[in-house]
């Protein structure tokens, strides 16, 4: 390729019949304009989606059910406790959900290291948990029968 400047009958730009070139590769104004459209659709989506919240909100207040008549007779002490079933810890309820689970892992603990028969007929014991599992890592699980072909 030539790095001469082309001469020209007129002095500006070569000009050729079959061959043409874009002055600017992008328009900025154009780009300009559709993000300005763009904000424009957004700040409107965003109006009637308000609209929208607003008439769906007085739908849903017209269809909503007064409280029940026991709620209207007791006041603010029944308002202050939650709806049944109420779950521990919350104000209302008896008991304390640490003691509950301090009580539950104690049972457990017990039945785990409980010794006893469980069916004596059929030879079925009840050992500790530890002492079942050494058990198992000296003699291993029994094998398991083989499948029946049919």
């Amino acid at each position: 390729m030539s790095t001469e400047m082309h001469k020209t009958a007129h002095g500006g730009e070569p000009r050729h019949t079959d061959v043409s070139f874009e002055k600017a590769d992008v328009q900025a104004t154009t780009i300009y304009w559709y993000l300005g459209a763009l904000a424009i659709a957004v700040i409107l989506s965003y109006v009637v989606c308000i609209f929208v919240l607003r008439a769906t909100t007085k739908v849903a207040e017209g269809f909503d059910t007064p409280p029940p008549m026991v709620r209207q007779e007791m006041g603010s002490a029944y308002d202050a406790m939650p709806p049944e079933p109420r779950l521990q810890g919350v104000p209302g309820h008896s008991s304390d959900p640490q003691s509950d689970l301090r009580e539950k892992i104690r049972l457990d603990t017990e039945a785990n290291e409980k010794v006893g028969w469980i069916d004596q007929n059929a030879g079925v014991a009840q050992i500790p948990v530890e002492e079942a599992m050494k058990i198992i890592a000296e003699k291993g699980l029994p094998g398991a029968p083989p499948a029946q072909k049919k």
